[in-house]
């Protein structure tokens, strides 16, 4: 059995590389050292809602659960960003700026940056949980971008903003448009020719 095919939600998802401490400063670096971040609260009732699970009995679990609680409602209301503590999310995500963001992947992973207005999800109501996208290391979310159903985003890939993504974007490319399509990072976009009137003023 998988780690996606279990019941997520059932045990502690932070980095298993570091420890608790070192991965809330770590995340306060991430987002340039400022305790008014709204980004870094949200990943601070991301991580302690993780830490929790491994505080056992579940009786001795139970208050810090009513406080992981009231911090994920506080952050929802405060940053305008949903993020459940059961998607695993990676080291040095930067959620820049709030507002509007429902964070609803199956994973996110390493260095990936997002920005506000964006939505992570199921593709139709009633889905299965599994039926998330996966967020790869080192991905780019522009402003308002969709993602949802099960996608995968490749390592390095660039989401532009706005963008609505239905199908896998391989790594290092840059999805864009509604729906979005592919292109490889690096190759030149297509440009629509100016009208003539245009032309002849900028001549």
């Amino acid at each position: 059995m998988t780690a996606f095919e279990r019941t997520p939600g059932d045990r502690n998802q932070n980095p298993p590389d570091i420890g608790f401490w070192a991965l809330v400063r770590e995340d306060f670096v991430t987002h340039d050292r400022s305790f008014v971040s709204r980004g870094f609260w949200t990943l601070f009732a991301h991580r302690f809602g993780n830490w929790r699970m491994d505080l056992s009995p579940r009786w001795i679990r139970a208050p810090f659960s009513l406080l992981y609680r009231v911090l994920k409602e506080f952050v929802i209301w405060g940053a305008g960003i949903s993020l459940d503590y059961t998607v695993v999310v990676g080291r040095r995500v930067h959620l820049w700026h709030q507002g509007g963001m429902v964070l609803g992947a199956r994973r996110i992973g390493n260095d990936v940056h997002i920005r506000q207005n964006t939505t992570f999800g199921v593709a139709r109501r009633g889905d299965h949980w599994s039926l998330k996208p996966t967020i790869g290391d080192g991905v780019d979310v522009g402003a308002g971008a969709v993602i949802v159903g099960p996608v995968e985003v490749g390592e390095g890939a660039i989401i532009g903003a706005n963008a609505v993504v239905l199908e896998d974007v391989p790594s290092n490319t840059m999805a864009v448009g509604v729906p979005a399509r592919l292109v490889r990072r690096g190759e030149p976009r297509a440009t629509t020719p100016l009208p003539a009137a245009l032309r002849r003023v900028g001549a």
